[in-house]
Protein backbone atom coordinates (compact mmCIF):
# COMPACT_ATOMS: atom_id res chain seq x y z
CA UNK A 1 0.00 0.00 0.00
CA UNK A 2 0.99 3.46 -0.84
CA UNK A 3 1.18 6.84 1.29
CA UNK A 4 -1.35 8.01 -1.51
CA UNK A 5 -3.63 5.21 -0.76
CA UNK A 6 -4.53 6.78 2.48
CA UNK A 7 -6.65 9.71 0.74
CA UNK A 8 -7.21 7.80 -2.25
CA UNK A 9 -8.93 4.65 -1.11
CA UNK A 10 -9.22 5.52 2.78
CA UNK A 11 -10.67 8.89 2.10
CA UNK A 12 -8.15 10.85 4.59
CA UNK A 13 -7.85 14.28 3.87
CA UNK A 14 -4.13 15.41 2.85
CA UNK A 15 -3.38 18.59 4.53
CA UNK A 16 0.23 17.93 3.37
CA UNK A 17 0.26 16.63 0.08
CA UNK A 18 4.05 17.71 -0.83
CA UNK A 19 5.55 13.74 0.01
CA UNK A 20 7.43 11.03 -1.17
CA UNK A 21 4.49 8.39 -2.58
CA UNK A 22 6.52 5.54 -0.75
CA UNK A 23 5.39 2.23 0.25
CA UNK A 24 3.96 1.99 3.95
CA UNK A 25 5.47 -1.37 5.79
CA UNK A 26 2.88 -0.82 8.79
CA UNK A 27 1.37 1.48 10.77
CA UNK A 28 1.18 2.53 14.71
CA UNK A 29 -1.42 4.08 16.62
CA UNK A 30 -0.46 5.94 19.79
CA UNK A 31 -0.48 9.65 21.69
CA UNK A 32 2.41 9.21 23.54
CA UNK A 33 5.19 10.55 21.60
CA UNK A 34 7.34 8.90 23.54
CA UNK A 35 5.89 5.43 22.84
CA UNK A 36 6.15 6.13 19.37
CA UNK A 37 9.71 7.28 19.43
CA UNK A 38 10.29 3.45 20.69
CA UNK A 39 8.14 1.66 18.98
CA UNK A 40 7.01 2.52 15.65
CA UNK A 41 8.92 1.41 12.79
CA UNK A 42 10.49 3.45 9.75
CA UNK A 43 8.06 3.75 6.62
CA UNK A 44 4.67 3.54 9.06
CA UNK A 45 1.79 5.59 9.56
CA UNK A 46 1.20 6.93 12.67
CA UNK A 47 -2.46 7.23 13.41
CA UNK A 48 -3.11 9.66 16.67
CA UNK A 49 -4.93 12.53 17.90
CA UNK A 50 -1.82 14.60 18.91
CA UNK A 51 -2.14 17.75 16.27
CA UNK A 52 1.26 19.60 16.94
CA UNK A 53 4.58 20.28 15.17
CA UNK A 54 6.01 17.92 17.73
CA UNK A 55 4.61 15.15 16.46
CA UNK A 56 5.81 16.03 12.86
CA UNK A 57 9.38 16.07 14.87
CA UNK A 58 9.17 12.70 16.68
CA UNK A 59 7.70 11.11 12.95
CA UNK A 60 10.37 12.27 11.42
CA UNK A 61 12.74 10.93 13.81
CA UNK A 62 11.57 7.62 13.58
CA UNK A 63 11.47 7.72 9.75
CA UNK A 64 7.51 7.23 9.94
CA UNK A 65 6.10 8.03 6.30
CA UNK A 66 2.41 9.61 6.97
CA UNK A 67 0.77 10.64 9.98
CA UNK A 68 -3.26 10.57 10.17
CA UNK A 69 -4.54 12.84 12.96
CA UNK A 70 -8.21 11.53 14.17
CA UNK A 71 -11.08 12.88 15.58
CA UNK A 72 -11.29 16.04 13.06
CA UNK A 73 -8.59 17.42 15.38
CA UNK A 74 -7.01 21.28 14.01
CA UNK A 75 -4.21 20.82 12.39
CA UNK A 76 -2.33 23.98 12.97
CA UNK A 77 -0.28 26.13 10.33
CA UNK A 78 3.19 25.26 12.35
CA UNK A 79 2.30 21.46 12.13
CA UNK A 80 1.67 21.54 8.49
CA UNK A 81 4.37 23.65 7.73
CA UNK A 82 6.94 21.62 9.71
CA UNK A 83 5.36 18.32 7.92
CA UNK A 84 6.19 20.10 4.76
CA UNK A 85 9.57 20.65 5.70
CA UNK A 86 10.08 16.94 6.16
CA UNK A 87 8.49 15.53 3.39
CA UNK A 88 6.35 13.80 5.56
CA UNK A 89 2.65 13.15 4.44
CA UNK A 90 0.01 14.25 6.89
CA UNK A 91 -3.39 13.77 6.86
CA UNK A 92 -6.89 14.35 8.92
CA UNK A 93 -10.19 11.82 9.15
CA UNK A 94 -13.00 12.69 11.36
CA UNK A 95 -12.96 8.53 12.14
CA UNK A 96 -11.49 7.56 15.43
CA UNK A 97 -7.98 5.92 16.03
CA UNK A 98 -9.93 2.46 16.77
CA UNK A 99 -11.95 3.28 13.23
CA UNK A 100 -8.63 4.23 10.86
CA UNK A 101 -6.57 1.73 12.65
CA UNK A 102 -8.91 -1.37 12.01
CA UNK A 103 -9.57 -0.02 8.37
CA UNK A 104 -5.40 -0.10 7.70
CA UNK A 105 -5.29 -3.40 9.67
CA UNK A 106 -5.74 -5.61 7.10
CA UNK A 107 -3.75 -4.13 4.63
CA UNK A 108 -0.96 -3.08 6.89
CA UNK A 109 -1.17 -5.38 9.96
CA UNK A 110 1.01 -8.78 10.52
CA UNK A 111 -1.74 -11.08 9.88
CA UNK A 112 -1.83 -9.58 5.96
CA UNK A 113 2.04 -10.96 5.58
CA UNK A 114 3.36 -8.19 5.53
Amino acid sequence: MLVSDLERRFGYRAVQGEFADRELSGGYTSDLLSDVMANAKADSVLVTIQAHKNTVAVASLVGIAAVVVCNERPIPDDMIEAARAEGLALFVTAESQFEVSGRLWPELGTGSGR
